[in-house]
């Protein structure tokens, strides 16, 4: 099973190498890695050519946000599986690739497959902060704003072929909008596969603070209403106290 791993970045230069070489690095023996970068203007280019005998495509151009340049890549991926990764993330470790294609190779295509994430310190990436999972996936979470990673999300090119891709008029929670048609709107399972997929920097754009917290909000809001579930912003707000209820408990949520 030819597996595409899709890397959007820029001006990433203090991360994209470390990002590179956790794809390069894994053992498992077809991967189709392609970079999508939205026409950085650091040195994020020079590291990724670096490696360019080793990346099957590289896109360099200006894009209409993260969730624009995600569905690029998605377009021209040919591996049957497809899975996203940050500039500034990880995989947690040489194998990981090959266990989630373990893991994924009898269960049944029409499905989202997701792991557990770390998130870790931004200088110290040895350092583990917090664990973030889903234990079980259920679509009363999605309701209140709790969803599976989208770090250490795999879906089959084929999913994304029958329901479409990202919506970029969302502008942080297009992967929540994704989760919920695919979930709720085309009652597709979502079914973790029990991988520590990704470690994840600290300080991105998914733990940047209260603003990131108000917008996203509003936008998880949107996502649900325009898939047919009734919301608000208060319910949706829930997720945050089962959020810190799961980090001093240790326990996925």
């Amino acid at each position: 099973m030819k597996i595409s791993i899709i890397t959007v970045c820029y001006n990433s230069e203090s991360t994209i190498e470390d990002t590179i070489k956790s794809v390069l690095s894994q053992d498992y023996d077809d991967i189709e890695y392609i970079i999508i970068d939205g026409g950085s203007t650091d040195r994020t280019l020079d590291i990724v050519n670096k490696y360019a005998d080793r990346i099957e495509s590289v896109v360099s151009e200006p894009d209409n946000g993260i969730y624009d340049a995600m569905n690029k890549g998605i377009e021209i991926a040919t591996g049957e599986l497809i899975g996203i990764l940050n500039s500034d993330d990880l995989f947690a470790s040489e194998r990981t690739i090959s266990e989630v294609a373990e893991k994924v190779k009898s269960l049944p295509r029409n499905s989202l497959f997701y792991g557990a994430v770390a998130i870790v310190d931004r200088e110290e990436i040895d350092k583990v902060r917090r664990y973030y999972s889903i234990k079980r996936f259920t679509k009363r979470k999605l309701k209140v704003g709790i969803m599976p990673p989208h770090p250490a999300t795999f879906v089959f090119k084929s999913v994304y072929e029958d329901i479409g891709s990202y919506q970029t008029d969302y502008r942080i929670a297009a992967d929540f909008e994704f989760y919920v048609r695919a979930t709720i709107k085309h009652d597709i399972p979502a079914v973790n596969i029990g991988v520590h997929v990704v470690n994840m920097r600290d300080g991105g754009i998914s733990t940047s603070g209260i603003n990131f917290f108000k917008i996203s909000s509003g936008e998880m809001t949107r996502a649900l209403k325009n898939n047919g579930v009734w919301s608000n912003s208060l319910i949706t707000s829930i997720r945050l106290p089962l959020k810190f209820w799961s980090k001093i408990s240790g326990r996925p949520l």
